[in-house]
């Protein structure tokens, strides 16, 4: 692996693609100063019963970071008044809950551009009650994100209200014609940057957060880092690189992934490229970790636990694995080593925390952190550790 001085990137660009939000039919702009920002729309996130829970994870990771959305407040009844990021990681933000739409919208001086649907339920589909909160969005004028399984777009009904408001609707999961889709052809390989895959021994466990904490922290450090989304939380975030992973079919899913990790080698010249997991080697209801791994062909492996969690989620009679066993099925099906695990401290107790990283880490002999309860500079040391050259050469301050 090579490193190499890097300038920091001081314009932020507009994301643009697949994953972009809807641009504006304006007149196009031809020129940009220096300075000038592009200013997400702003997007009211619904996540009615599941705010901080697994099933909201979608709402809970928008609240923690989006570069696409300006994210306003957030819908469940059940935390009505309170204060998103006090409920979800006890650290006071701007974004306050609301029992329903009305009040979310009331309490804007203009309407939202977006309504988001925050929840990722096990059944990958919409409900009658949510059906109707996203028709009555769609009657206020806002468009429609969503990252179910159930395309919203290829709802009649939906799509006819939408049509009638002129309002766009932005299925994350939909994925492209079979005909545009790419098969896997081994050029990952050729890929200079460092590839680190964030991985877990659940699905809903906190590989997403992880990699985005990581992102930042490498690139606070002047190594240049790219995290490419596999989930369709990842691709509402802003992810600039990117697939839904399970919503392709299995012979392109490879190819897929690979094609968006070859992109952003290609495009942004990165140190790092990180790449989020999906579900658990393990799970035998997912096979998209299988895929991650076949086709990022990663260096290095970062695999996130929760010591409290009984069983996999969704699955109350199927016990969780170990980290030990999930490294060792890893570490055997494909060439990669695990440099670390991270903790979901769902749960826990700060002592617990405490005593769980330094109990994993003797059994493991690997470095053990707590992206969120712990300062990121574990986290990039955990990385650095193991590739001591990435911080070699001092990068160049941006001019």
């Amino acid at each position: 692996m090579k490193t190499k001085p890097q300038t920091v990137d001081t314009i932020r660009r507009p994301v643009r693609g697949a994953k972009a939000p809807p641009l504006t039919n304006g007149p196009p702009t031809h020129s940009y100063s220096l300075t000038q920002i592009a200013v997400p729309p702003t997007a009211i996130v619904y996540c009615e019963g599941n705010f901080a829970k697994i099933d909201g994870k979608t709402a809970n990771g928008l609240v923690r970071h989006s570069e696409a959305y300006r994210i306003v407040s957030v819908i469940d009844s059940d935390h009505k008044g309170d204060n998103s990021g006090q409920v979800l990681d006890n650290t006071i933000n701007n974004i306050p809950i609301f029992e329903n739409l009305d009040a979310a919208v009331a309490h804007e001086i203009s309407m939202p551009d977006t309504f988001v649907y925050g929840m990722a339920p096990s059944t990958g589909r919409l409900s009658m009650v949510d059906r109707g909160v996203v028709l009555d969005a769609i009657a206020r004028g806002m468009n429609i994100v969503s990252g179910l399984h159930e395309y919203l777009s290829d709802d009649a009904e939906i799509a006819q209200a939408a049509s009638e408001k002129q309002v766009t609707i932005r299925d994350i999961r939909k994925p492209k014609l079979g005909k545009d889709m790419r098969l896997f052809d081994g050029s990952v390989a050729k890929v200079a940057a460092l590839r680190i895959a964030v991985l877990g021994t659940d699905c809903a466990i906190g590989k997403r957060t992880t990699a985005t904490v990581l992102a930042r922290a490498l690139n606070a450090k002047g190594i240049k880092t790219v995290l490419v989304g596999t989930g369709q939380t990842g691709l509402m975030q802003g992810a600039k690189y990117g697939v839904a992973m399970d919503a392709v079919p299995p012979q392109f899913c490879c190819g897929e992934l690979e094609g968006a990790i070859v992109a952003a080698s290609e495009a942004e010249q990165p140190d790092v490229i990180l790449i989020e997991g999906q579900g658990a080697l393990s799970h035998p209801a997912f096979c998209t970790s299988a895929f991650i791994l076949r086709g990022s062909q990663p260096d290095a492996v970062i695999l996130q636990h929760a010591p409290k969690r009984a069983h996999r989620c969704d699955f109350p009679d199927m016990p969780m694995p170990t980290p030990v066993s999930e490294i060792a099925l890893i570490e055997a099906f494909s060439d990669t080593k695990v440099i670390g695990v991270t903790l979901n401290h769902e749960g826990m107790s700060e002592s617990e925390i405490t005593s769980a990283i330094t109990v994993q880490s003797e059994k493991l002999g690997l470095p053990v952190t707590d992206a969120l309860s712990r300062p990121a500079a574990h986290l990039l040391a955990m990385v650095v550790a193991s590739y001591p050259d990435l911080q070699q050469e001092t990068p160049m301050a941006a001019i």
